[in-house]
């Protein structure tokens, strides 16, 4: 499974600024995905985001570990074509900060799923380094 930025904008609604995957590199739909986000120093929260010293704000890097899983999800046949909300997170735990020049690896696998529910655990990489773990529960809606 891979899918360029235009692919992914047909599964995902997320558009810039918002839209925090640009490139899903592996994955079996319904399963799991794995996407990157290179991380530019003109991203526009950078502008307010503590200004001078340029971090990614943790709740952007859940949200893109969640826009991934949910291609994850979105691609399950019976999904095709509805979108994917948060339902939660858990236990998510910040290791390392991201900067602009940052590749960030983000993976997500399906853990399990009740009818329109789906449960995964996410991680986010830049390299080989650990930066972001979660729990992240998805809610599939029309």
């Amino acid at each position: 499974m891979e899918y360029n930025i235009n692919e992914i904008e047909k599964i995902i609604p997320h558009r810039y600024p918002f839209l925090l995957v640009d490139k899903i590199i592996d994955g079996k739909e319904g399963e799991w995905a794995k996407g990157i986000k290179c991380v530019t120093a003109n991203e526009p929260f950078f502008q307010g985001h503590f200004p001078g010293y340029k971090v990614m704000p943790g709740v952007l890097i859940i949200e893109a570990l969640a826009q991934v899983g949910a291609v994850a999800l979105l691609t399950i046949d019976e999904f095709k074509g509805k979108i994917a909300l948060f339902g939660g997170i858990k236990k998510a735990k910040f290791k390392r900060q991201i900067i602009p020049g940052d590749v960030l690896e983000l993976e997500c696998r399906l853990t399990k799923r009740r009818g329109n529910v789906g449960f995964g655990e996410a991680i986010a990489k830049v390299g080989e380094e650990l930066a972001v773990t979660a729990e992240l529960t998805f809610f599939i809606s029309e």
